[in-house]
């Protein structure tokens, strides 16, 4: 997972979280991105300094382990995380599936999350069914 900083045509900056580099240039090359504010889709990569973390794996014995605060952006993702694991039903990788027939009416309509594919996540959405791809911190597909 990658997290940039997007700034709008109207001088709005907030944060983003995309699976790689790829997807965010898919999801802007097919005007999937606006303004988390405004909502304009005219949006762009803000100037942001790099954010380099170290694994345990990567720490000798002689080095002290780094200890680390969690950022308000961290933070407010957790909280978020346990609000929709709260509020929804998690349908695993049937997340597509039960998406479209809940949006056909095959389904009852209630809340839910789950994974699904960029290309399917896109296709949901070219389909007028709303999808927000949500950033898990502790997925180990990280």
């Amino acid at each position: 997972m990658i997290c940039y900083s997007l700034i709008c045509s109207e001088n709005h900056v907030f944060d983003s979280w995309f699976a790689n580099a790829e997807a965010y240039n898919d999801l802007k090359s097919g005007g999937h991105l606006s303004c988390a504010i405004c909502g304009i889709e005219s949006v762009e990569k803000a100037i942001m300094a790099p954010n380099v973390s170290v694994s345990p794996k990567q720490i000798t014995s002689k080095d002290q382990p780094l200890s680390r605060t969690k950022t308000p952006t961290e933070k407010a993702l957790k909280e978020l995380k346990k609000h929709i694991e709260k509020n929804s039903e998690n349908v695993g990788k049937n997340f597509a599936m039960i998406a479209r027939q809940i949006h056909e009416g095959e389904l009852p309509e209630r809340n839910i999350h789950g994974s699904t594919s960029i290309s399917e996540a896109k296709s949901l959405s070219e389909d007028g069914i709303p999808v927000i791809p949500l950033p898990w911190f502790d997925r180990k597909t990280n």
